[in-house]
């Protein structure tokens, strides 16, 4: 028998009456049982537990709470009937004032511990003002094999509807939970996500089936917009011009007002879109976002289309861009490089009070957004380059643009690589806004700078409530 089969048959350790004392990583409640680090899921802080162990090494160990004993008093009644499967929101339990201390003791524990920085004192995080329905974005899968509930499994009588139009179920690629409900978008995403479910049952659609990449329904994502705009993708295993067509215009007339019904053919075995051609069944090809403060005090407009990234809580979105402005300290003679700087929103909203803004970005879609963005609102003094940073930021670049006297960077949850910081030092601009959603990441690119800037604000922004996922910007001086 070798060591991975033995390890599954052994018996599982259970432990009780834990005491849950500190919040870790990834949403992960810690204990110290002997000397030991537990992670555990299932629990949060102030609770006392028992436990199944489920991997145990030398410096810590993983585990699961199987029952509440004594509940933490920052305990509250999760609003979800899908809260513990649906992998979403998993601290609904939480009180929304213990997730937002929670969360900035991540942010200090990653930057003092991993990075060895220095820090100013840190505020409160910036709390979104809306814990329900804050999301711009979402998608939803259809599935031939939906996730049956404990009381399904245990019935004698068969399962007749397998078809799921939900969220995965989390580690699981192949199965997915049917929703009755979501509060994480407004209207009108359940009215459009409970017309298709209807309209497939009622006319016999196939849902797709992962493992044997066979079915006609894929996913759907559905995009609103603070301006009232609405954008539906519907994704397909295969063409059916008579079911797409059916399906669609039935949509169209359930759900009025959706501003941009489109429908794509997928063929892969991966449910990306992003080189696929998009086709528009009803309405425009895009929808547009609306950020205060732009040029002559009027809102900045954004146009998005279905492979357009742009922030997913737009309140908390206007907060940290108006920081982010803020904290670049522009007076009007700046030269800016917004690097990672996406379909242009950061290089666009702070472009009104600096000389010139050079955005950098990887994708070529979003450098083609953002400069059709930039004359959307007639901004003329940024100019967008695509490329990988790597190579893109080479002594070519400061010698067409100038050196930056200022540098914001917002890169992807892997941080900025190596070369791309090292190249950071040589520009040596004399501010840098550091804008992340990784605190670890952030922690070791800002090791690399700490010798040559100091960090003088810090602050977290909360841009997906309910979970342990977190934004934070960091300002540097140079030394």
């Amino acid at each position: 028998m070798n060591r991975s089969k033995k390890a599954r048959n052994r018996p599982k350790e259970f432990i009780e009456g834990v005491p849950v004392t500190g919040a870790g990583a990834d949403g992960k409640a810690l204990a110290k049982i002997d000397g030991l680090v537990y992670f555990i899921s299932g629990t949060v802080l102030g609770d006392v537990v028992d436990l199944r162990v489920d991997k145990k090494k030398k410096s810590y160990a993983e585990a699961t709470a199987t029952r509440i004993v004594t509940p933490s008093p920052d305990r509250v009644e999760p609003f979800c009937p899908h809260f513990g499967l649906c992998g979403g929101c998993k601290w609904q339990d939480l009180s929304y004032e213990k997730q937002a201390a929670y969360k900035r003791q991540q942010v200090i524990d990653n930057l003092e511990r991993l990075g060895g920085l220095t820090l100013p004192e840190v505020p409160p995080t910036l709390q979104s003002p809306h814990t329900r329905q804050f999301r711009n974005k979402l998608e939803y899968t259809f599935s031939s094999h939906r996730w049956l509930l404990s009381h399904e499994v245990s019935d004698e009588h068969t399962v007749l509807d397998r078809n799921a139009l939900g969220f995965h179920i989390p580690g699981r690629f192949d199965r997915v939970l049917d929703l009755s409900e979501c509060h994480l978008q407004p209207e009108p995403s359940e009215s459009i996500r409970k017309y298709l479910r209807q309209h497939a049952r009622e006319h016999g659609l196939s849902f797709y089936d992962i493992r044997a990449h066979v079915g006609f329904l894929r996913t759907v994502t559905i995009r609103t917009t603070t301006t009232g705009e609405c954008m539906v993708v519907l994704s397909l295993g295969h063409e059916d011009v008579e079911k797409r067509e059916a399906i669609l215009s039935g949509l169209q007339q359930a759900v009025p007002g959706i501003t941009s019904l489109q429908w794509v053919i997928n063929e892969k075995k991966n449910d990306t879109i992003w080189d696929l051609e998009t086709c528009v069944f009803a309405g425009r090809d895009h929808v547009i976002e609306e950020l205060p403060d732009g040029p002559g005090g009027k809102p900045l407009q954004f146009r998005i289309g279905p492979k357009t990234f742009f922030q997913t809580n737009p309140e908390q979105t206007k907060a940290m861009y108006a920081m982010t402005r803020d904290w670049a300290g522009l007076t009007g003679n700046e030269l800016v490089y917004d690097l990672y700087c996406g379909a242009g929103s950061i290089s666009l909203y702070v472009a009104g009070q600096a000389k010139k803004v050079i955005g950098a970005e990887i994708v070529p879609e979003a450098v083609e957004d953002a400069m059709v963005n930039a004359r959307l609102n007639g901004i003329t003094n940024v100019h967008f380059e695509a490329g990988d940073l790597r190579k893109l930021l080479d002594a070519s670049f400061a010698e067409r643009h100038g050196r930056p006297d200022v540098v914001i960077t917002d890169p992807p949850r892997a941080g900025m690589h190596e070369d791309v910081v090292m190249r950071l030092r040589e520009l040596a601009p004399q501010r840098i806004v550091y804008v992340s959603c990784n605190p670890a990441t952030q922690a070791r690119d800002l090791a690399l700078l700490n010798d040559m800037y100091r960090i003088t604000h810090v602050q977290c922004v909360d841009m997906f409530p309910h979970t342990y996922h977190i934004e934070n910007i960091v300002r540097l001086e140079k030394r």
